[in-house]
């Protein structure tokens, strides 16, 4: 029997996260049990959203290859905005090391079409501006592949603006800029004036600073748990790389810097390297849709 168990567990673990991990299974594979056969659970979400599996006991996480500690007993499942359509399998381990596994089911979205007229400058770049461009990647792209650090978050994230708070929109749009398509819109914008203060929303360290082409004065704070939040077109950033910031610090002043059409707060969320709507995390946990029967 405990041969069946270990050869069950080293299948789904082949499945969900390749089979290098199950060397590392090996090492500790007695106490391990596999809780299931091919699982009937299964959760929807659509591109640039996310999942949860919540139950008592659980206390990692597993999809895509990667493991994580779960927050508060709950595993997220981020999806990001452009990921295939298709069905993922997901794993928990609960206390005692059992595993269940199950199928998170991505949804394609249609989202909205915008066309925005723009300096042309911001839709054919320059040689100069191009160069600028890919500097800012350079420094960007790494950020969002951190995954070290315990979380220093707690579900709901805080509003990055003083009340009233006007809604987070447009994230995921279409954007045709001067007739051309360019890439989704991966944020989510706050229509308030130049000058408002930019707070972050949750405990983290500062990772960048800098004046983006695209982005304008911009600051990325990492949270742990592979979270990052972005905060773009800012008049003035007030921090700098590496501080420390409680949830609520000012990061900096509502602007109107870099591909922009007027002054607003543009702000971005990664979770795990995928790109979701940031309203799902100002909102209830409850409201995500959880894994079922």
């Amino acid at each position: 029997m405990r041969n069946k168990i270990e050869a069950d567990l080293a299948r789904a673990t082949a499945r969900i996260f390749g089979m290098g991990w199950i060397f590392l299974l090996s090492l500790w594979m007695a106490p391990v049990v596999f809780a299931q056969g091919p699982s009937s659970l299964k959760v929807e979400a659509d591109q640039g959203t996310l999942a949860r599996w919540s139950e008592e006991g659980t206390v990692s996480c597993g999809m895509d290859g990667r493991t994580w500690a779960a927050l508060e007993e709950t595993c997220w499942y981020p999806v990001d905005l452009q990921r295939k359509p298709g069905w993922v399998e997901i794993a928990r381990w609960k206390r005692g090391q059992t595993i269940e596994t199950a199928w998170l089911v991505v949804k394609e979205k249609e989202y909205p079409l915008q066309e925005i007229e723009i300096d042309d400058r911001y839709v054919h770049l320059s040689a100069e501006d191009l160069a600028h461009h890919y500097r800012d990647q350079s420094e960007i792209k790494p950020i969002f592949r951190r995954r070290r650090g315990a979380a220093q978050f707690t579900l709901p994230l805080a509003q990055p603006l003083n009340p009233p708070v006007p809604e987070g929109r447009y994230f995921g749009v279409r954007r045709v800029f001067n007739g051309e398509p360019k890439n989704p819109h991966t944020g989510s914008d706050y229509a308030v004036g130049a000058g408002n203060p930019v707070k972050t929303v949750a405990d983290g360290t500062v990772a960048l600073t800098a004046e983006n082409f695209f982005g304008g004065n911009s600051v990325f704070v990492y949270h742990g748990d592979g979270l990052v939040s972005m905060y773009l077109h800012l008049s003035e950033i007030t921090v700098e790389k590496g501080q420390v910031l409680a949830q609520g610090d000012v990061v900096g002043k509502v602007g109107a810097t870099g591909r922009a059409t007027g002054p607003h707060l543009h702000l971005g969320l990664r979770w795990k390297g995928a790109r979701i709507e940031p309203n799902l995390l100002f909102g209830s946990p409850e409201a995500v849709p959880a894994v079922s029967p």
